[in-house]
């Protein structure tokens, strides 16, 4: 009996329309193509998760499915299964898609998943039904398979047997530490047809098949992801599963601050979290113009860019790591730290400078689940999104800040500098000469918030410009990470100190000198001093 799929079909094919990574349609039976496609998936070079095929579904030119779809006849469903067995016992080491019959527009379709591997790398014949057959390694390449040649081929075969930790079984744990009513529950809102039936199986039928549950029949074990989605205490299995929000209301450096702990399933835990956030931290500026009808409405933080920086960590950060995920709330920004750091496949000077775009991910089956919940995108949009929500809310540009060990990832959120008031909800009536005013205003408590870091860094500065390893050199620093985010970007951000090159942040030859802002800021200082 064909497996149900644990996603809804249409979902896949009304809203993820285009051919990608990820999905390919074909008209009809054609066993050489779908075996390759499904030899691309289970190598799962990006660790995206795999992918589907859906056989009978015609497509455009640039790969949008069209309806009403072209179907197959019932007659033929049985064949071409039994070929389709056939086939995949040719893919090396033999690999089994699980097959769902569907049904369109009164058409029907098969529709294969075909997830990450657990024993890649794969290969399979170019042609199933030649002679005389040649094996060959087969990955994705946007929305096509192509054969893995030269350096891809190296790099897949360096692959083997590395299965991303949240596809890997659990043998701390066992199947009965599933709970069935978190998965129908995540069944049901993503309108899979697998809640219909889901009732009446066994927690261990049910994690099969969706793909949280493997290893043969005498001896099953739950998938890591499996327990971190569909268990109630996933932090038993993984210490420091949680995301600590913490309120410092004298500022980072203060002795008060107030914390709370959410714990629980990854998707729960990150709605928790967020709505939190949502109802306590952030607030609306409102500032009304006499020359015109319509307010100008600021937040402090956006909540597009907070929702997108904290699944980002959620999806991204090591569950072997024993840290938890910490945002860090202040009257001037708030943080997202996670560990480690972004993959190595991100060039650093990317990273920082909000281009990150990733070969691999290091949560396959994590970035699945969330991406059905609709909490990510997962195609690299989250730095961007991120850039995007702060400009439309006219906030500072974000940060993202990493270090060349990877050790962990923060993004910055700075608070709108019309919003810094610590008020539910701020209306004030102004000309846009008091606009400015009060921009100047805030401006200026800004400045006068110098740490003890970057008044140092202002001092080395007054002889002249210097280079970044020049400036730690004269501060006596060996560790970039703690010049980057306690010295250089605080006084960047406070227009102490500006780029000499700023049209070309990353350039070799970029030196950073005082401002007009800063020389006077340090003279002021030395009189005080005085």
């Amino acid at each position: 009996m064909p497996d149900k799929l644990p996603i809804n079909l249409n979902d896949l094919l009304h809203q993820r329309t285009v051919e990608g990574e990820r999905i390919e349609y074909k008209a009809g039976w054609n066993p050489d193509p779908i075996i390759r496609t499904l030899c691309a998936f289970a190598n799962d070079f990006e660790n995206l998760g795999g992918g589907y095929v859906v056989i009978g579904q015609e497509c455009d030119a640039d790969g949008r499915p069209l309806f009403p779809p072209e179907g197959l006849p019932d007659d033929q469903l049985d064949k071409i299964q039994q070929e389709l067995l056939a086939a995949c016992q040719l893919i090396q080491p033999p690999y089994f898609p699980a097959l769902s019959i569907e049904e369109v527009e009164g058409r029907k379709l098969i529709v294969l998943q075909a997830p990450g591997g657990m024993y890649r790398p794969y290969k399979a014949p170019a042609s199933v039904n030649a002679k005389h057959k040649s094996w060959h390694y087969y990955i994705r390449r946007y929305s096509s398979t192509v054969e893995a040649k030269g350096a891809i081929e190296q790099e897949l075969l360096s692959l083997t047997a590395k299965v991303p930790f949240d596809d890997r079984f659990a043998r701390q744990a066992s199947v009965a530490d599933l709970s069935k009513p978190l998965m129908l529950e995540y069944l049901r809102e993503v309108g899979s047809a697998l809640a219909e039936d889901g009732a009446e199986l066994s927690v261990e039928a049910l994690g099969r098949q969706m793909n949280v549950v493997g290893g043969p029949a005498e001896s099953p074990w739950p998938k890591n992801v499996g327990l971190l989605f569909f268990n109630e205490t996933p932090d038993r299995f993984f210490p420091y599963t949680q995301i600590d929000v913490v309120w410092f209301p004298e500022g980072a450096g203060g002795d008060r601050f107030d914390e709370k702990i959410f714990k629980g399933p990854l998707a729960r835990m990150t709605r928790e979290a967020l709505g939190y956030i949502q109802r306590n931290y952030l607030h609306e500026t409102v500032i009304k113009h006499p020359d015109r009808a319509e307010a100008t409405r600021v937040w402090n933080f956006p909540y597009a860019a907070i929702e997108e920086a904290l699944v980002n960590a959620v999806y991204h950060r090591s569950y072997e790591e024993r840290e938890p995920i910490e945002v860090r709330i202040s009257r001037d920004e708030l943080v997202v730290l996670s560990f480690p750091g972004p993959d190595r496949s991100i060039k650093l000077s990317d990273f920082e400078a909000g281009r990150a775009v990733s070969r691999r991910y290091r949560n396959r089956r994590i970035g699945e689940f969330l991406k059905e919940l609709d909490l990510t995108e997962g195609r690299s949009t989250g730095i961007p999104k991120i850039l995007k929500m702060m400009a439309a809310n006219g906030s500072p540009a974000p940060l993202f800040e990493t270090d060349d060990d990877r050790c962990a990832y923060v993004i910055r959120l700075p608070v709108h500098l019309l919003a810094q008031q610590p008020a539910e909800q701020v209306t004030m009536d102004v000309t846009p000469q008091v606009t400015e005013q009060v921009t100047e205003q805030v401006t200026e408590q800004v400045t006068e918030q110098v740490t003890e870091q970057v008044g140092r860094l202002a001092s080395v500065l007054a002889g002249g410009a210097l280079a970044s390893r020049e400036a730690m050199a004269a501060l006596g620093l060996r560790h970039r990470p703690t010049f980057l985010y306690d010295y250089l970007q605080p006084a960047l951000r406070g227009e102490l100190v500006e780029m000499t090159l700023p049209d070309k942040p990353r350039s070799s030859k970029q030196r950073y000198r005082l401002t007009v802002k800063g020389r006077q800021w340090l003279k002021a200082d030395e009189g005080v001093a005085q």
